[in-house]
């Protein structure tokens, strides 16, 4: 197996580290959305986490401070926006926002789908804020997840993407439901709703090619 080079161990050590202190701040009651849009000082919990997270994981820690130049400039970044605002997120590809009390692999049973919403990159932050709120209040499906600054090989032009997820593509009702509410909070463009069969096939929307299930 090819040794990892450093920056790719880095990039690697911030999704994990990210994904795991949104998790702990969940465990204890806090969303790390709302610590930094209200500007709280979090930082001796933040300090103990990266502490623990050293602990388990030394190697990913030892990276993400070669990286960062230690502690203080990582959390400086995460309460500048990093991984909270698409548009201020330079070390990820994705920001998720999973629906109280749902599993974190939920979105990638194959039963699964979601809406898509293709925005310009202007208009990403304030639209993300909406789902994301309205995926944490319960109101639209399992999960939400939005493309953000880091430049991704994989994308085709610089529009940006916020997918809405529901459990199972088969409940028509269900999926139609989150299709409502997503009018409310102003998507009243047509969009469409793949599924993840689609997805895991590696199939991409082509000239003459539909693979979006629903549309509406």
């Amino acid at each position: 197996m090819a040794e990892v080079g450093p920056e790719a161990l880095a990039d690697v050590a911030y999704g994990l580290f990210e994904l795991a202190l949104n998790k702990e701040l969940r465990a204890e009651g806090d969303y790390l959305f709302q610590l930094v849009g209200n500007k709280t000082d979090f930082k001796d919990r933040f300090i103990a986490f990266f502490s623990r997270f050293e602990n388990e994981y030394p190697q990913l820690a030892e990276a993400l401070r070669l990286k960062f130049g230690g502690i203080d400039p990582i959390y400086e970044m995460i309460t500048g926006g990093e991984g909270v605002v698409p548009s201020r997120t330079t070390q990820m590809y994705w920001i998720i926002q999973d629906a109280p009390d749902i599993e974190p692999d939920a979105i990638e049973d194959e039963l699964a789908g979601k809406w898509l919403i293709f925005l310009p990159p202007d208009r990403v932050d304030e639209a993300w804020t909406k789902v994301r709120d309205a995926t944490c209040a319960n109101i639209l499906g399992i999960s939400a997840k939005v493309s953000t600054a880091k430049p991704n090989p994989d994308s085709r032009d610089q529009m940006k993407v916020i997918y809405v997820y529901t459990a199972d593509w088969q409940n028509e009702p269900e999926v139609m439901r989150v299709r409502e509410e997503l009018r409310k909070l102003g998507f009243v463009d047509r969009i469409g709703y793949k599924r993840n069969i689609e997805t895991f096939k590696g199939e991409y929307a082509q000239k003459g090619k539909r693979v979006t299930f629903y549309s509406a």
